[in-house]
């Protein structure tokens, strides 16, 4: 975070007042502008990273990353003989045996869903406000590197009960990994120690899941927390000094956030492992699909066209390589080029301090709002068998509304955003010359009748900001 004194003071130059001998209360409304709450994401993604090392350092002690297989004689009866392995015993024993076992699994599972949301909101407004230009480049590529390992890390953990979920999606796994071209079926052999499914790829999903990607993550915290002290987050539009949430708005969003997880926790059901079963191979739960953040890359499988072709005898699955390796990692790195990309295009390469609004930039609010249309219409598609049941609709037929939607989707998106950017910033453009409309009516002297209109009342720009404040 950047120098808070040195905020207070460009503050303090800019309005000729200081903050010293305020109320707590009142510096700390000051400190918080009704246009800042989206700055928080990034507070939110901290403080659930820190409930999934807290969880996760507590459901070390009771699971077994073992896929031995042996008789399940704990307290869910149903299960009482079943032949499971330890991975998948030792789940139910944290559930059922272990004194906040479940509550914890819950809220582990919880905040990596609200981690990952975080983070990707996070993304969201930085793309839009244009955050990620010079001298901010790094943290848009920290913040982009995130939300790979926060998918990675949300994949590995959730193969680690051995039920028909987690089974599921080590299935997609295999099926992704053998489409790679000439090396696939090595690179699967090698992934799980064998045939499919192994007897390491547990153990192995475990040590990445606990290790390595928290590292990563948070090594990734640190830099963008001395990224942020150096270059600060970014001035607001109106051209006055940014101000950072003081200590007692953080200390308030931890609580939050903590409270939130845990009464989701408490209140909200999430993988019971003990209704899905133990993993089978060949078997899959009816209507399973991944969590949300997962869920466009399920989506795109499930809409893509049975493609395969031939290349000197070796068969290429489009099907599966194309919607899961190719359209993810060209986003991914589209989404990461993507400073250099508008530099190039738009010639700008000074460097921002000030942010934009997102109406001020239409395209690229256009290009984000595209973006998000076709996740979600993905995302959607990941249950299109659930819609096709739930609706009495052809599943021939919500698959090719699928197919349509997200092409057409994107550039509905796409041009309905601009068109909404180009009408604020021309609605404020009229009222800036003529002023609010106040609805009174009064007659002229000619016998003519007028509106009212009354002035608009103009913010702190940087033009018209004091030469402290400007310099700053």
């Amino acid at each position: 975070m950047p120098n808070e004194g040195h905020v207070m003071n460009l503050f303090s130059r800019a309005s000729g007042k200081t903050g010293r001998g305020l109320p707590v209360g009142t510096r700390l409304r000051q400190s918080v502008r009704e246009d800042e709450w989206s700055s928080l994401f990034a507070q939110i993604a901290v403080y659930s990273f820190g409930v999934l090392l807290v969880t996760g350092v507590f459901l070390l002690f009771f699971f077994d990353p073992s896929m031995e297989h042996v008789r399940y004689g704990g307290s869910y009866t149903r299960l009482d003989g079943a032949e499971v392995s330890r991975a998948y015993a030792s789940t139910l024993h944290i559930s059922f045996d272990v004194r906040g076992g479940l509550l914890m699994r819950q809220v582990h599972h919880w905040a990596t869903l609200i981690f990952t949301g975080a983070v990707f909101c996070q993304l969201v407004r930085m793309f839009v406000t244009g955050a990620f230009r010079r001298p901010r480049v790094p943290l848009w590529l920290a913040w982009v590197a995130m939300s790979v390992l926060g998918m990675a890390a949300g994949v590995t953990g959730g193969l680690l009960p051995d039920d028909m979920l987690s089974g599921g999606s080590l299935g997609l796994i295999q099926g992704v990994t053998q489409s790679v071209p000439v090396v696939g079926t090595g690179l699967t052999y090698a992934i799980f120690g064998g045939d499919f499914p192994g007897d390491v790829i547990v153990s192995r999903a475990y040590w990445l899941h606990i290790t390595v990607l928290p590292l990563a993550i948070a090594g990734l915290f640190v830099l963008r927390h001395r990224l942020v002290g150096r270059h600060g987050p970014g001035d607001v539009p109106d051209g006055r000094a940014r101000r950072i949430p003081q200590r007692p708005v953080s200390v308030a969003i931890f609580f939050y956030t903590v409270a939130i997880l845990v009464l989701l926790g408490t209140f909200a059901q999430i993988n019971p492992v003990w209704l899905y079963g133990p993993y089978e191979p060949g078997a899959i739960s009816a209507g399973a699909v991944p969590d949300w953040y997962m869920g466009f890359l399920d989506g795109a499988v499930r809409i893509m066209p049975g493609w395969e072709i031939d290349i000197a005898g070796h068969p290429l699955t489009l099907a599966v390589l194309v919607p899961a390796l190719i359209v993810p990692g060209t986003f991914f790195t589209l989404l990461a080029a993507y400073p250099w990309l508008e530099r190039r295009i738009t010639g700008d390469h000074s460097v921002h301090h000030v942010l934009d609004r997102p109406r001020d930039a239409a395209t690229r609010t256009g290009i984000g709002a595209a973006l998000v249309a076709c996740y979600a219409i993905l995302w959607a598609a990941a249950s299109n068998d659930q819609i096709a049941v739930d609706f009495h609709l052809s599943l021939y037929a919500v698959t090719w509304f699928f197919r349509i939607a997200v092409f057409i989707g994107p550039l509905l998106a796409h041009t309905l955003t601009r068109r909404l950017c180009h009408y604020l910033t021309t609605r404020e453009r009229e009222e800036a010359a003529h002023g609010f409309e106040t609805g009174r009516i009064v007659m002229t002297p000619d016998g003519g009748f007028t509106e009212i209109h009354k002035p608009v009342h103009r913010e702190l720009t940087p033009a018209a900001a004091p030469p402290q404040a400007r310099s700053s």
